[in-house]
């Protein structure tokens, strides 16, 4: 899953951006309230980690220019413990949810991931197509006579991408934008050798190819 992180505190930003790897996002961060507008219309995110201080402007002038322009991807504001009018001004500008600092970063992880189960209309952490549930939290596959395989962090972000929407052609930018950040230069095979690793797992009529237009994940019973 791609992710905005948009804090100006460089070291809170660069701890988090490497456990939200672990926890399969890919990140883009900007220390900028200017740039994280345009990130946010141009780009295709997940979700949102959005710092309400920010050196040129307001996180909740980010959100509400956002909102006006039809962005509408789960964002969580971070606030100042105890500021209470923050946490309002913010779900009323149209944030999903909240989170005061200092704070956990398991707890951020979890709740990132409780507002995407729940832009997908889910309620568990397992994602689940045809014979086969991926779990969030382990970050594994399970096969329907039991198995369970555990992914590396570039098979889970493809494979999650994929099995969230079964029946849907992904093409293979789509699929690169969901696995990696702007900062990332991966080769342009590299979709092709993550999928002939996966069709080990899952079997190759399980995943087919789409000539031309990308990838398919066949949610057979």
């Amino acid at each position: 899953m791609r992710l905005l992180l948009v804090e100006d505190d460089r070291l809170l930003a660069e701890g988090l951006v490497r456990q939200l790897g672990k926890a399969g996002f890919s990140v883009d961060t900007t220390p900028s309230a200017r740039e994280a507008v345009v990130l946010g219309e141009q780009e295709d995110y997940r979700a949102v980690v959005l710092d309400l201080g920010l050196p040129d402007g307001n996180g909740l002038d980010v959100l509400r220019k956002w909102r006006t322009n039809h962005v509408s991807c789960p964002v969580l504001i971070l606030t100042a413990r105890g500021d209470w009018q923050d946490k309002v001004n913010g779900l009323k500008a149209g944030a999903d949810d909240y989170l005061a600092k200092p704070f956990q970063t398991e707890e951020l992880i979890a709740r990132l991931n409780a507002l995407v189960r729940r832009s997908e209309g889910r309620v568990h952490a397992q994602v689940k197509a045809g014979r086969f549930e991926l779990d969030e939290n382990r970050q594994s596959l399970k096969m329907d006579d039991g198995v369970e395989h555990t992914l590396t962090g570039t098979e889970f972000r493809l494979l999650r991408c994929l099995m969230s929407r079964p029946g849907h052609v992904f093409s293979k930018e789509q699929l690169m934008e969901q696995l990696y950040n702007l900062n990332d230069s991966p080769s342009e095979n590299v979709i092709e050798a993550y999928i002939r690793r996966l069709r080990k797992l899952v079997g190759s009529e399980t995943i087919s190819t789409r000539r031309g237009q990308g990838y398919i994940f066949n949610a057979i019973p």
